[in-house]
């Protein structure tokens, strides 16, 4: 059963930085089968990485700020979001969204920025 565990999140002030965790866990991890993990606000696209491209994608809004990363221990793929320069505007639900190919989501993680 494929498990989709979040951490991370919380208040910062405007200028710093959070990270988000997304551990997935209970899917076949093979090189030659596509997945992609990545994070949303919103519903909508923070950033992704996936196995087959090997590169990641953000959105224009978080360029420079955001870094994506991913690592793999034994059949957990593991993929953090660190957060830096928060805006305000980053406030939002956080969600990971994990297609391993099967689309699944987990419970989303708040993210405040605020003075």
């Amino acid at each position: 059963q494929v498990q989709v565990v979040e951490s991370g999140g919380g208040l910062a002030q405007p200028g710093g930085s959070l990270r988000l965790s997304c551990a997935v866990s209970g899917f076949t991890l093979s090189s030659r089968m596509w997945y992609d993990i990545g994070w949303y606000r919103e519903r909508e696209l923070v950033a992704d990485i996936d196995n087959v491209r090997n590169s990641s994608t953000y959105a224009d809004s978080v360029k420079g700020r955001f870094t994506i990363s991913r690592d793999i221990v034994k059949n957990t793929v593991t993929v953090d979001l660190q957060m830096n320069s928060l805006q305000p505007e980053d406030t939002a639900m956080y969600y990971c969204r994990a297609r391993v190919p099967v689309d699944y989501w987990g419970q989303g993680t708040q993210v405040t920025v605020s003075s």
